[in-house]
């Protein structure tokens, strides 16, 4: 075997609720001979996507995709301000790294097993044996993506493990390569459109993905000729054959109990159902500014709970979203003013209680305002633009995690997706249309018709206009903390030079090793032949 997992055959497996959304929970006194049946076999198949929920909407998913990039970095609380700031705390004990490793191995095993064990099952139909693999073969693509990503090398895991075995090697990028691939073309062909049960993978999905992966690989050491059409051909056809549609409103893509919209292609599910709810799902809380400390403010649970993790970089804010004249994104994504919901003297119930303009102000303006005004300038660790896009006013009470789905693959990337394949390939034009059509959806409606068109038209970018850069540029304002932002920058191979330009708190810190995270200690430890760790770590 080529990786090491306890013993356990199968930690977490699933069912499916009453409300038609994949849920998992745990089975405690199921026996090997269990998932040889039916019920087994559909079990395990649910069981493949756990790990998603481990990753989408956790701390350790967002720290390690979204901090330490050009457009975020930390607040002022946590225990992870060292991954963002790339200090020598970032190394082979961070709990991070190894509990991503080991949820995603783990769960690999689980999409072994239905992959394994499907022929052997006599009580089950063709048709579900055959989706429950392809389903299982996305989860496996999926996770070994992930890893690869992250790790560079790693050890495939493309059987069941069904003993303890101490050895372990960390097969070529180019073998994880073909691995994922091989995975999704199967997958592909054999997922349905859609399925009745949200959440579970679908055709659109896989090719999504298979999308991003060929667009990561035309960029590496290991491309093959024809990624880049393959990448812009699997984008391609998710946009055109599935009837996905941008919504008009960018606000909205996002919005609660709206997140299975004509623009989302596949999400990670949680559920209030607390029987099921994982204590993980948290994205609502990191991006939040700390207004329950302010004149007139209360923590509530509209306004939710004020972690104070991550934060928008004065890139983010003043050069990605400098245009807030005909580009709405900014003020559709970042809540920038607070309401009193704790009146005071002069404050009253729904009052302005805090204003963050976006622009600067004077001295005089502001001891003028009986509410906060704070400008740019005055912009602290605590206290900052905060990104709304997983807000959570569902949630039973501010204790309680998050119940959100997890949008993680959407139509607008598979635009830019399409976008930089197109520009790899030479077609500048091609790219620029592509764009625009994510541009274009942003413009701010006007008073009239003519005002309308005229923002429409200076959204609209031009074939010069086009680079790495501007596509970088463009993804950061519209996939901003959605856990892509690390991984583009290392694709592009821009993560140090754009970091040392853009992030203040890390730009001292970052080196070539950071294009890499550390493999975990434990892995190291429990190898019995040598098991290399990543440059520099």
């Amino acid at each position: 075997m080529k990786y090491i997992i306890p013993v356990m055959l199968l930690l977490l497996l699933a069912t499916v609720s009453c409300n038609k959304m994949l849920d998992e929970k745990v089975v405690t006194n199921a026996t090997d001979d269990f998932y040889n049946t039916k019920a087994g076999f559909l079990t395990a198949v649910n069981g493949s996507y756990v790990s998603m929920r481990n990753f989408y909407s956790s701390e350790r998913g967002m720290t390690l995709t979204e901090t330490g990039t050009d457009i975020i970095t930390n607040g002022s609380d946590g225990n992870y301000k060292f991954t963002s700031q790339y200090t020598s705390q970032l190394d082979s004990r961070y709990d991070h790294v190894r509990e991503v490793w080991n949820s995603f191995y783990q769960t690999l095993n689980t999409c072994n097993v239905v992959i394994s064990r499907a022929d052997k099952i006599t009580d089950l139909d063709d048709a579900s044996k055959k989706k429950g693999i392809a389903e299982a073969k996305f989860c496996r693509a999926h996770y070994h993506f992930i890893l690869m990503e992250m790790f560079g090398a790693i050890p495939l895991s493309l059987k069941e493990n069904t003993e303890i075995n101490r050895e372990a090697h960390r097969d070529t990028v180019s073998a994880v390569y073909d691995a994922v691939i091989k995975d999704l073309l199967d997958a592909e062909q054999d997922l349905p459109a859609t399925q009745s049960e949200w959440g579970r993978a679908t055709k659109p999905a896989a090719e999504h993905l298979l999308a991003r992966v060929y667009l990561t690989r035309a960029s590496s050491p290991q491309a093959q000729p024809t990624d880049y059409a393959n990448a812009a051909r699997y984008a391609d056809m998710v946009i055109k054959n599935y009837g996905f549609k941008l919504l008009d409103d960018p606000g909205q893509v996002w919005a609660q109990g709206k997140e299975n919209n004509s623009e989302t292609i596949w999400a990670a599910q949680f559920t209030t159902d607390p029987l099921y709810n994982y204590a993980d799902n948290n994205a609502c809380r990191f991006f939040l500014m700390q207004y329950d400390v302010l004149p007139g403010m209360k923590r509530d649970l509209p306004n939710g709970t004020p972690w104070k993790r991550f934060r928008p970089t004065k890139f983010l804010l003043d050069t990605l979203y400098k245009d807030r004249v005909h580009d709405t994104r900014y003020e559709k994504f970042f809540t920038t003013v607070w309401f009193t919901n704790a009146p005071t003297a002069t404050l009253k119930l729904g009052d302005t209680a805090v204003y963050l303009p976006g622009y600067d102000v004077s001295a005089a303006e502001i001891a003028s305002k009986k509410y906060m005004l704070v400008p740019p300038r005055l912009y602290t660790e605590k206290l900052y633009p905060s990104l709304n896009k997983f807000a959570d006013a569902l949630r039973p009470d501010n204790q309680a995690s998050g119940v959100r789905p997890f949008i993680s693959f959407r139509l607008a990337e598979t635009y830019l997706i399409q976008a930089e394949a197109m520009l790899m390939q030479g077609n500048a034009q091609a790219a620029a249309d592509l764009v625009n059509v994510v541009r274009l959806r942003a413009a701010r409606i006007g008073a009239t018709d003519a005002e309308t068109q005229a923002n429409r038209e200076a959204m609209k970018v031009k074939a010069a206009d086009i680079s790495i850069d501007f596509l970088l540029d463009e993804r950061g304002r519209e996939l901003v903390g959605e856990q892509l932002r690390w991984f583009d920058l290392v694709r592009t191979k821009k993560l140090l030079e754009r970091v040392r330009l853009h992030n203040e708190e890390a730009r001292a810190n970052i080196r070539p090793t950071h294009v890499l995270r550390p493999i975990p200690q434990d892995q190291i430890d429990r190898t019995v032949n040598e098991f290399p760790q990543n440059p520099g770590y």
